[in-house]
């Protein structure tokens, strides 16, 4: 990145980091299972302070030797990874907002502003601390499912590691970790280093405030439902629906994260029946059109980055159970596709995969035969 454009973005991460109320940090998360056992987690991926090229991915094969980062340097936790995974990047760097493994689990950084308070970093303890990327890519390289990363989240210590990339601005996340049998927590470190751990109602997470605010919250919108309205009869005349969708009168519409939560249960939890995999991936791809941001809905125009056309930059799907990675971007709508079954991660390196980050809309003509 040009030295003009790396002071341009940590300028705007600053500015960001003081009015987070008017930027688009949001990003949306559901999953959902077909009639097969398949098993399908999906997100959307808003960053809406410049184009953090998400389209490209990295796979790390099994075996790969890893250290965290501490504020010292790359000198944090050491290990060797058990499995071979893929991760979005960001901003050319080796881990970015969704990763899946071999074997099946997948693990999500969310946007946790205000709420999230990594452990004070602590020299002795160095052997044991790493980042936020390296939390994930910790997760990814070592865990095969959600039980297996619920009983080692203490073996290591997440610790705030500023990073040149985002104007060294604190980097607040939560994580959604879910695997093929269904499960999926929500892991929040909150108030100087204490591990919260919350079941996911549905797979849904979104932002702040903390998990167990959002599931109070539903209490406020339990009366909405898919079903219409029934007609009245009111001094002799009946009034009916004008339409579809009246059980949801007052189902929220904004983009704010408590908002975008109680959509995202609603949505999901009406979601109809699904044969398999495959089509509960593109179900869960018109689940979330629902919470596509564009870059004016949600700032002042002297925030709006010049270089993205929107602030939903990615969407992803990951089918746990067919261990298959999809997603499209705001550059190209056309679906991707990443098989980790066709992958020999004992046999490949290191490798950034930039065949899906396509710049142009994928439009196909159609033509009229006339003959």
């Amino acid at each position: 990145m040009p030295r003009l454009a790396r002071r341009a973005l940590a300028a705007a991460c600053l500015v960001a980091a003081s009015a987070l109320s008017t930027v688009a940090l949001a990003c949306t998360g559901i999953s959902l299972t077909a009639g097969d056992g398949s098993v399908v987690t999906a997100r959307t991926v808003e960053w809406a302070l410049s184009d953090a090229s998400h389209d490209h991915l990295v796979l790390f094969p099994r075996g790969h030797r890893f250290t965290g980062r501490t504020p010292e340097g790359e000198n944090g936790h050491a290990w060797t990874g058990r499995h071979g995974f893929v991760s979005l990047m960001a901003y050319g760097e080796p881990y970015g907002p969704d990763g899946l493994n071999e074997a099946g689990l997948y693990v999500g950084m969310y946007y946790f502003p205000d709420f999230a308070r990594f452990a004070p970093f602590e020299p002795a303890r160095r052997s044991q601390s790493l980042s936020v990327g390296d939390y994930m890519q910790w997760m990814l390289s070592s865990f095969s499912t959600v039980a297996e990363v619920r009983e080692h989240l203490r073996d290591v210590t997440v610790v705030n590691v500023e990073d040149p990339r985002f104007g060294g601005a604190p980097l607040p996340f939560h994580w959604k970790v879910a695997d093929a049998t269904g499960a999926a927590i929500i892991i929040e470190i909150i108030d100087g280093g204490q591990v919260k751990v919350h079941d996911a109602l549905l797979g849904v997470v979104t932002n702040s405030p903390t998990y167990d605010w959002h599931l109070t919250n539903l209490r406020n919108h339990i009366g909405l439902s898919p079903a219409a309205e029934k007609p009245i009869t009111i001094d002799g005349r009946t009034f009916s629906p004008l339409g579809a969708g009246t059980g949801l009168r007052g189902l929220p519409g904004d983009f704010t994260p408590p908002a975008r939560f109680v959509r995202a249960v609603a949505l999901t939890a009406s979601a109809r029946p699904l044969k398999d995999g495959p089509e509960a991936v593109f179900e869960a791809f018109r689940i979330l059109d629902s919470f596509n941001l564009t870059v004016g809905s949600t700032g002042a125009p002297e925030q709006r980055a010049e270089d993205i056309v929107s602030a939903t930059q990615i969407t992803t799907a990951a089918d746990l159970r067919n261990r298959v990675f999809y997603f499209h971007s705001m550059w190209d709508r056309q679906v991707r596709k990443l098989d980790l079954k066709a992958i020999d991660f004992s046999r490949i390196p290191k490798t950034v995969l930039q065949s899906g980050a396509s710049r142009t809309q994928t439009v196909r003509e159609l033509r009229v035969d006339e003959g």
